[in-house]
């Protein structure tokens, strides 16, 4: 099929940015809020049995993060190559990439459950719970356990499928197992009397209606790239390039695992209802941080794409965009939850330390917010380009380069304090940090367009 013959190439080529990227950025900014608010839910139901229940689940959330860090590295590793092998024309190698991801998902998903399950109690106190908290965190930790390789697998598959512009289909998956999480929660945690299990559950029931929603697309050929055992790469190579084209995503959210960790062990020495306050500040700022997510997800295989194609002035024409909006939006709900923090962290909390250690923290995070439309925005272009030694650096700097020594040092210099504020100041660092990254990815672009002087595809 030539390049004119293909409608999804034709889309993604020249169809208006300002078009495009909200067409394929607004299911997935659904299905990233949609996942967000059903986290929240979890953190909003299990609160209600007390503080150090609440402070459970902030501290497996470092394991839904490493979870999450092999899914998103496996999944926006291939899901770069495959945007960009679809804008080379080569289908094959797309499916190949495909299905190799989608195996090693498994694999891994299977491999963390076995030696997790079989430590837990260990893995639990190491993840920064206090003696108080281990049979809540234990509770839950078990069935999120349970469905690591179903989410690993998920955030794979939704990521090929944005890849090749399917981000409707991959948001209706993902908001289907939302909706039914955020309806079971209830039923599981109380209604069946199952407490912080129940919400674990609830979430693994949910993971696997989105899995078999999103297989089934799979198993019925909708779309152009293919997942087969037979096309399961043998290559050191494959999974080599996979790993580290995603592998940003693994420092970015393998990072994410590590300062939760960190966090949760310095709040902790203030005792549980700090460790509960920064889960509920965390969660909050993710679900607003996942509008950014949203969004920039939506720009990633335009990029791909386009870069791919040889087309650079729309890369530059759908970065500009992405970033422009993403920030205005940001500010929009860093000033509500700013001007709102005691309001909304009392909502999932009745504790007045919880109120007055999470306000103050989300503050903060509230100012910096903005910033993450430019720190995610240029990791994201430089990650769907194939820049990868780039792209590596600048997803360390937020969670690694610069929030895991100020957590270490910021508490120790002002107690307290240096807990809540350590993120918001590891957020201005890295977006400074970022500017001449993309200053030189630009220049880059200007002196490819001599070779391609007319600046039309390869």
């Amino acid at each position: 099929m030539s390049q004119k013959e293909d409608p999804q190439f034709k889309l993604m080529t020249t169809e208006s940015i300002p078009r495009l990227i909200p067409r394929l950025a607004f299911p997935t900014l659904l299905s990233m809020l949609t996942t967000g608010i059903y986290n929240t839910a979890d953190t909003y139901f299990v609160s209600q049995l007390g503080t150090s229940a609440s402070a459970a689940v902030g501290v497996v959330f470092s394991l839904m993060a490493l979870i999450q860090a092999v899914g998103f590295t496996l999944g926006q590793g291939c899901g770069s190559i495959i945007s960009r092998r679809l804008g080379e024309k080569n289908i094959e190698a797309a499916s190949v990439y495909a299905s190799s991801a989608m195996a090693a998902s498994i694999v891994f998903g299977i491999a963390l459950s076995v030696v997790s399950i079989l430590h837990l109690q260990g893995l639990v106190k190491i993840l920064g719970a206090t003696p108080t908290i281990i049979p809540y965190a234990m509770d839950y930790a078990k069935w999120i356990l349970v469905g690591a390789p179903i989410i690993g697998s998920c955030f794979v598959m939704n990521n090929i499928l944005r890849s090749e512009g399917h981000a409707a289909f991959s948001a209706v998956a993902l908001t289907s197992g939302g909706i039914l999480n955020v309806l079971l929660d209830p039923i599981f945690i109380y209604g069946l009397k199952l407490g912080t299990s129940g919400a674990a559950l609830a979430t693994l029931a949910s993971q696997t209606v989105s899995f078999l929603i999103f297989i089934q697309f799979f198993i019925r050929k909708k779309g152009t790239v293919q997942l087969s055992v037979k096309r399961i790469s043998a290559k050191v190579k494959t999974y080599a390039d996979i790993i580290s084209t995603g592998i940003p995503a693994l420092f970015r959210q393998g990072l994410a695992s590590i300062a939760t960790i960190l966090l949760n062990t310095n709040a902790g020495l203030y005792g549980d209802a700090a460790i509960s306050a920064m889960t509920i500040a965390t969660k909050i700022i993710m679900l607003s941080g996942s509008v950014m997510i949203g969004i920039g997800q939506g720009f990633a295989p335009v990029a791909g794409y386009n870069y791919g194609a040889g087309l650079y002035k729309r890369v530059r024409e759908a970065f500009k965009f992405t970033l422009g909006v993403a920030f205005l939006l940001l500010l929009i709900i860093g000033a509500n939850l700013f001007v709102f923090a005691k309001q909304i962290v009392s909502f999932f909390r009745d504790d007045a330390d919880v109120i007055k250690i999470g306000a103050f923290a989300l503050r903060a995070q509230a100012i910096s917010i903005p910033l993450h439309a430019f720190i995610i925005s240029v990791n994201m272009l430089m990650q769907s380009c194939g820049k990868r030694l780039q792209a590596t650096f600048l997803s360390l700097n937020r969670q690694g380069v610069y929030f895991v020594p100020l957590i270490i040092l910021l508490p120790r210099l002002i107690g307290l304090t240096g807990v809540e504020i350590a993120q918001a100041a590891a957020d201005i660092l890295s977006a400074v940090t970022a500017v001449p990254y993309l200053f030189l990815f630009f220049r880059e672009l200007k002196r490819e367009e001599k070779i391609l002087p007319f600046n039309s595809p390869r």
